[in-house]
C-alpha cells in the first residue's frame, strides 16, 4: 500500500507565504486575506534577507506584518533565516503560497517552486494573483516613493504608515 503524505481530508491546513516585506503592501495584504479564507492558518514568514539590502531592519519589517495583520485571525507573523523549504518542513506545512503579479513573476516563481518540490516533494507551491486593483504594487515601488518623498499611502497598510 502506497504511503499518503497529504493530509487527510477535513485535517488543519496551513500554509506558509514568505518574502523580504520591505515593507509590506496592500498587495501582499491581498494574498494574505485571500489565502486565509483558503487554509486555517497562514504563517507569513518575513526573511532577513540581507542579500537584498533592505531598507527596513528585520525587525522593523516583521513588526510591519504583525501590525498589518493583527485583525486576521487565522495569520500567525514570524522572522526566519534559513531555506524557506526547511522552515516550512521543519513547521509541518506542505504548502508555500506565492503571489504573481505579472508575468515577469512566473519564470522565477516557477523555478523557486520547482527547486523546493526538488529539495521536499511534498511541499506544494500555490499561486495567487492579487486582484487587478493591487497587481502593480510592489515593495520595490513603494521603498522608491519613499526615497522620493512621493505619495505611497495608498499602497500600504495604514497600520505600516504609521510604523514608517
Amino acid at each position: 500500500m502506497e504511503n499518503n503524505t497529504q493530509p487527510n481530508e477535513g485535517s488543519y491546513k496551513k500554509a506558509i507565504y514568505s518574502g523580504t516585506f520591505d515593507p509590506i503592501t496592500n498587495g501582499h495584504m491581498d494574498i494574505i486575506r485571500r489565502a486565509s479564507f483558503i487554509f486555517d492558518e497562514v504563517v507569513i514568514a518575513v526573511a532577513k534577507s540581507e542579500a537584498k539590502n533592505p531598507m527596513f531592519s528585520h525587525e522593523q519589517r516583521v513588526e510591519f506584518a504583525k501590525q498589518a495583520t493583527k485583525d486576521l485571525s487565522k495569520v500567525k507573523v514570524i522572522g526566519f533565516d534559513t531555506l524557506l523549504v526547511e522552515l516550512a518542513t521543519e513547521m509541518k506545512i506542505n504548502t508555500i503560497i506565492r503571489g504573481l503579479r505579472a508575468v515577469s513573476d512566473f519564470e522565477y516563481e516557477l523555478q523557486m517552486g520547482y527547486a523546493n518540490s526538488s529539495i521536499n516533494k511534498n511541499i506544494e507551491t500555490l499561486y495567487l494573483m492579487p486582484t487587478l486593483k493591487n497587481a502593480f504594487v510592489s515593495s520595490t515601488i513603494v521603498r522608491e516613493l519613499i526615497r522620493f518623498n512621493g505619495s505611497f499611502f495608498h499602497l500600504v497598510p495604514k497600520e505600516v504608515l504609521e510604523c514608517i
